[in-house]
């Protein structure tokens, strides 16, 4: 691409003092004066002088008397070009976020999309206590709308998946966030309504959360290397940890000093901003990207095969792969358990540790600031045994058993304390051996089918939404007929199952090209 520049210069032509400056013989006479087509003006320009791999500058200023001027254009003005000591071309210092490598750029973007997903996710959990009091609705009317979230967001996990795969995740993570930040800001609007508006407009913000997933899924397959999967992926993943943790942070103080509304309307509204910047920095794949630099581009297209969007799915050789389904068993038995600490946790604090609501929300964050804190932690080790030598599959079976035992093991505890200091402990303990499970079952998509990792993980977070769409409805009838020991008890099935599924079926080798 050619840079332009523009030049004005005094009469008389350009041309004729050329001819002047390169002539033999001695230099004509000076022109006579000629009358003066402008007034008096100061003009200032910069000369730049590359050598070496530096910039020189020198800034001249001078005072038009009054001459007419014409402007001439220069073509084929070299490019801005980065120098060795961290300058640009212009001499400034380059800003310390335009030296961070694209594939991170991208990866922290989508770290922040997950952030505001469930930050507008889990501020029903404790708006919830509030409405519920004022509209009177029992545990049974309660599980129904914390489940209609899921009615929606099981609709677009494989149509997100096929979206992401076919049109690339920019446009399909753009629509979502949008669409759920939408939904989002008329919650209020629709519980006023009436029952029937609520459970329509939170099925309809699980439709966009739905396509999430999927499209960050086949971004990062195309962007991130191998040997950093686990990291960015575990980070993306703490976006949603932190976002729970922001959540039940402020979704209190906000309904304190400005009514429930508020909470709906203040978090929806942020999804503009994440917006803007997302169609302004992300591409859906490094071949896209116009800006991306060679050297990365190189490491990039070396360590990963970034293809071109899949035209067809093969979804009889995917359901064939016995991988496939200890993935989509698996998600199953993982999200019963965290989905159900996700909207019911809150109130387990209220009802069973008699915290109020200020309290519940504030405890809530301590266990979602372990799984951030222990995602990171997996990440970094799965990553670390994966560049010594140990094989993929062997890595992704020793996280996710640690995914499963250990959330097992602390939930069976709870039924034993006797104080709210240790179940908050045994509940932070639980959660944050869970996070384990994105360096395990959550990367596996990638190892196993990178082209069709959107549509695989689409199928197999269908079988965990329907995992919180039947757990978090049976959690408010056992409840009612029951008592929360019964609830662990189920969660603490499911991660034995689970555990032996993934150890005798799982493997970190592509199966699927």
């Amino acid at each position: 691409m050619n840079a332009r520049a523009f030049l004005c210069s005094y009469s008389p032509h350009p041309d004729s003092l050329l001819k002047q400056r390169t002539s033999l013989g001695p230099p004509p006479p000076p022109p006579p004066p000629r009358k003066c087509f402008a007034p008096a003006t100061r003009f200032r320009c910069r000369v730049r002088l590359i050598s070496g791999g530096r910039c020189y500058i020198f800034r001249v200023s001078a005072r038009n008397p009054g001459l007419k001027s014409e402007q001439y254009e220069i073509t084929d003005v070299r490019e801005s070009a980065k120098l060795e000591n961290g300058e640009d071309e212009d001499g400034g210092v380059v800003p310390w976020w335009e030296e961070l490598p694209k594939r991170w750029v991208i990866v922290v973007l989508c770290f922040s999309a997950f952030l505001l997903c469930n930050m507008d996710r889990v501020n029903m959990s404790i708006a919830i206590l509030p409405m519920s009091a004022e509209y009177n609705w029992n545990p049974t009317t309660v599980g129904l709308i914390q489940s209609s979230f899921f009615w929606g967001y099981l609709l677009t996990q494989i149509a997100g998946g096929i979206w992401a795969d076919t049109m690339g995740g920019k446009l399909v993570l753009g629509f979502g966030v949008v669409w759920w930040s939408i939904a989002t800001a008329l919650t209020p609007v629709a519980a006023k309504l009436g029952l029937p508006f609520l459970l329509v407009v939170r099925a309809f913000m699980g439709i966009g959360e739905g396509v999430a997933m999927p499209a960050m899924n086949n971004i990062l397959s195309k962007w991130v290397p191998v040997s950093e999967r686990s990291r960015s992926l575990a980070l993306v993943y703490s976006g949603m940890y932190l976002g729970s943790v922001t959540g039940f942070a402020f979704s209190p103080f906000l309904i304190h000093q400005f009514g429930w509304p508020s909470v709906f309307y203040s978090f929806g509204s942020l999804g503009t901003v994440w917006f803007a910047t997302w169609l302004n920095k992300a591409y859906s794949s490094p071949l896209d990207d116009p800006q991306l630099r060679p050297e990365e581009k190189k490491l990039i297209l070396t360590n990963s095969i970034p293809r071109q969007p899949a035209t067809t799915i093969p979804w009889g050789l995917i359901l064939s792969k016995p991988p496939v389904w200890a993935l989509i068993a698996c998600h199953f038995c993982h999200n019963w358990g965290t989905f159900i600490l996700l909207t019911w946790m809150p109130t387990y604090y209220n009802q069973v540790l008699k915290f109020n609501l200020t309290d519940s929300g504030l405890v809530c964050v301590l266990p979602w600031l372990t799984m951030a804190f222990s995602a990171n932690l997996g990440g970094w080790i799965a990553d670390t045994l994966v560049s010594s030598g140990l094989s993929v599959t062997t890595v992704r079976k020793i996280m996710q058993t640690i995914g499963f035992l250990g959330p097992a093991f602390f939930l069976t505890q709870l039924s034993h304390v006797d104080s709210p200091t240790m179940a908050v402990l045994c509940m932070a303990c639980s959660q944050g051996t869970d996070a384990f499970s994105q360096s395990g079952l959550y990367s596996n998509h990638q190892d196993i089918a990178p082209r069709y990792s959107g549509v695989l993980l689409g199928l197999s977070n269908t079988a965990g939404v329907l995992a919180g769409v039947f757990g978090t409805a049976a959690t408010g009838y056992i409840l009612q007929h029951g008592s929360w020991d019964d609830v662990f008890k189920v969660s603490v099935g499911l991660y034995l199952t689970g555990t032996v599924v993934w150890n005798l079926f799982s493997s970190g080798e592509k199966i699927l090209d």
